[in-house]
């Protein structure tokens, strides 16, 4: 037998064992769900902290494996790079994301747009969409409504939605014209957020260092703050 053929067969024997666990971890829905299967056991909280973070590193280390072995990132950076308008989106839990990736974007590239829902509403995104513009929205489940409904709107007024979630039949996958699936299985009663914040970190890298202007505005951005006296530095 190879080494070829030995490492594939591991492979094999491990990516069913995965698929079990990622089977278990799609049926346990809420939070509530996962709280009675994880953590009401009699459990130290050593061997609690130990679970997570051995979860929490193989969950990093598959979305990395993953968004290089289907080019997923790369595709929406150039997507996010050539679109005329950036909006980017996700409610609930989901929005926080959609905050970081939206003030990493906005450092480096103009026309970057949180859809936050008070100042920058959904409604008046969608009454003025062209087919230059791109949404980056998020979703996780449970999935929220809302998401889904203006991703839909959004491409059907023309413009392109790019999804972050964590399922490829998640329902915003099957409204985007690209998605980006993360990982997200956990040994708490939380879905893990350490690969989504990972991802849309190296989405934000790689569209950033690929838009023209993005070393001026960026040093621009830095002698405004100095001017401004934003930070304590010293």
């Amino acid at each position: 037998m190879t080494g070829g053929e030995h490492a594939g067969n591991g492979g094999d024997e491990r990516a069913g064992n995965g698929g079990d666990e990622r089977a278990e971890d799609r049926r346990l829905s809420s939070p509530g769900d996962r709280f009675g299967a994880r953590l009401q056991r009699q459990s130290s909280a050593a061997a609690l902290q130990a679970r997570v973070i051995e979860q929490e590193t193989h969950n990093l280390a598959e979305a990395f494996r993953l968004v290089v072995d289907d080019g997923s990132v790369t595709r929406a950076a150039a997507t996010v790079v050539a679109a005329r308008r950036r909006f980017v989106a996700g409610t609930g839990k989901a929005f926080a994301y959609a905050s970081l990736l939206a003030a990493d974007l906005s450092a480096g590239m103009s026309n970057v747009t949180l859809v936050d829902g008070a100042v920058v509403r959904p409604l008046d995104v969608l009454s003025d969409v062209r087919d230059s513009d791109v949404l980056v929205a998020v979703s996780l489940r449970r999935y929220r409504r809302e998401t889904v409904a203006v991703a839909e709107q959004f491409a059907a007024a023309g413009g392109t939605v790019v999804a972050v979630t964590d399922a490829a039949d998640a329902p915003l996958a099957t409204v985007a014209a690209q998605a980006i699936v993360v990982p997200t299985g956990s040994a708490s009663y939380a879905d893990s957020p350490t690969a989504v914040a990972a991802v849309v970190h190296l989405l934000a890298t790689l569209t950033t260092a690929s838009a023209k202007g993005a070393r001026r505005r960026l040093a621009e951005r830095d002698r405004i703050s100095r001017a401004l006296d934003l930070y304590w530095e010293g």
